[in-house]
């Protein structure tokens, strides 16, 4: 039996993260903040915007490719510090697309890629390295109260509801109109509030942080 402390399971373990956000908020420019060597899995023709990053790509255009991608990171020795999932509401289709090719039940079709999409989750959180998901904003009115709410958009009514449970570090990347200087500004929300959901398991983010993931994994070790 090894024992070791709290502090030691987390280093190894990594970071976990889920940011979640609107159409051009910004999600996969994030990518540019991570603090070390990134290995992108990409779902979605959004690279674009990282042009000139010095990053490397795997293109996801299915069920096997993502296992390929999760077999050879946990393999280690691979030198990333950082794998980032761009996105999962877009893997989420590929897989959906997988399973309905499968059969001819819809119902069967989605309820596989709950437990599809779930696995592959746990999957990627459970590698000793930093993960970076990101997954589209879904809006919606809630019937009880009238509200426009916000939430992570995924295929089907429940895949979405269910991703949060999984990680630490739920973040809402909100993008707002300063009323005094008319600049458009971007902030990670780290708390729920009545409209949306995220969560800071750390406990030692602001209800507001930045759009850095380099800062943020800095305070969460206690160097900011």
């Amino acid at each position: 039996m090894k024992i070791r402390s709290i502090d030691e399971c987390l280093k190894k373990q990594g970071k976990k993260f889920v940011i979640y956000g609107g159409t051009s908020a910004g999600k996969t420019s994030l990518i540019r903040t991570i603090p070390g060597k990134v290995l992108i899995l990409s779902a979605e023709a959004g690279l674009l915007s990282l042009a000139g990053l010095q990053a490397d790509v795997v293109e996801i255009d299915g069920v096997q490719a993502l296992r390929d991608a999760h077999k050879a990171l946990a393999a280690g020795g691979h030198g990333y510090d950082w794998v980032a999932l761009d996105s999962l509401s877009e893997i989420a289709e590929v897989v959906l697309a997988d399973e309905k090719a499968k059969t001819k039940d819809p119902r069967q079709a989605y309820g596989s890629l709950i437990d599809t999409m779930l696995g592959v989750c746990r999957a990627f959180r459970d590698l000793p390295m930093n993960v970076y998901m990101t997954a589209k904003e879904e809006r919606f009115k809630d019937e009880a109260t009238g509200r426009l709410m916000c939430a992570l958009s995924m295929p089907g009514s429940k895949l979405g509801g269910q991703i949060p449970y999984l990680f630490d570090e739920v973040l809402r990347l909100v993008v707002v109109k300063n009323r005094e200087t008319g600049a458009v500004e971007r902030w990670l929300q780290t708390q729920p509030e009545p409209t949306s959901d995220a969560k800071d398991r750390s406990g030692k983010l602001d209800q507001y942080e930045p759009p850095d993931l380099a800062h943020v994994v800095a305070k969460i070790e206690g160097d900011k």
